[in-house]
């Protein structure tokens, strides 16, 4: 069983490492075409985008975070996680654009950083 619960924790931790990364080369990806070349700003910044796939990183951040401090007992992955997820949930609640971008991109290092941490303590 308990080996069954670290490979989930595993996981989920490698998971919100990907899901970080992703969401760190939407945003600057996005502000690359849509500034650069005024491409694919409907799709590329549509807020719902933003908003499921922020909620899905915050989840799996959360749960992932206070797993591994519980696992091996060092809050820093949760505390430098934690200020990503703050970050992070900032930016669902400011303005569409260059802020909620900045903010996403600080919020998920952090988290990224937090996760690959966990996986070298575990």
């Amino acid at each position: 069983m308990r080996d069954a619960l670290l490979s989930i924790r595993g996981r989920l931790d490698r998971f919100g490492v990907l899901l970080s990364g992703l969401c760190m080369l939407h945003c600057l990806a996005g502000l690359l075409l849509v500034a650069g070349l005024g491409l694919g700003g409907q799709f590329l910044f549509a807020p719902v985008i933003h908003r499921v796939g922020l909620a899905l990183a915050i989840a799996v951040g959360a749960v992932t975070l206070v797993i591994g401090v519980v696992r091996h007992r060092d809050p820093k992955p949760l505390q430098i996680g934690g200020a990503g997820l703050a970050l992070m949930a900032v930016a669902l609640f400011v303005g569409h654009g260059v802020e909620e971008a900045l903010l996403t991109i600080a919020g998920v290092s952090l988290l990224a950083w937090a996760h690959w941490r966990n996986l070298k303590l575990s």
